[in-house]
């Protein structure tokens, strides 16, 4: 099982950008789908964005046209380019890994957007 490892967490203000890394744990990230989430205390984790493999993105209409997912599988990581953030968009943001009934969580990295 893959293990995950999120940075680039922060504080910044309203209107600027944070670039959050997820590393795999192994060779062969790229049959992975990952995947970031992000979750709020007392509210259920939500979906922010995923990849495939092959590159194919998929967003939550909350941040679609301001965040960006990537992958860069020869470095076995992913990125989430986050711009004109929101105070909205502060939550705790999870990394997440899926093959078939496979799944794994990375630790997470906090993002606070003062306004």
């Amino acid at each position: 099982q893959v293990q995950l490892v999120e940075s680039g967490g922060g504080l910044v203000q309203a209107g600027g950008s944070l670039r959050l890394s997820c590393a795999g744990s192994r060779d062969a990230f790229n049959v992975y789908v990952v995947a970031w989430y992000r979750q709020v205390p007392g509210n259920q984790r939500e979906f922010v964005a995923s990849i495939t493999g092959t590159g194919s993105a998929n967003y939550a209409d909350s941040v679609k046209a301001r965040f960006t997912i990537s992958r860069d599988d020869a470095k076995n990581s992913v990125y989430l380019q986050m711009n004109d953030l929101k105070p909205d968009d502060t939550a705790t943001y999870y990394c997440n890994a899926r093959l078939f009934d496979l799944e794994s969580w990375g630790q997470g990295t906090q993002v606070t957007v003062s306004s």
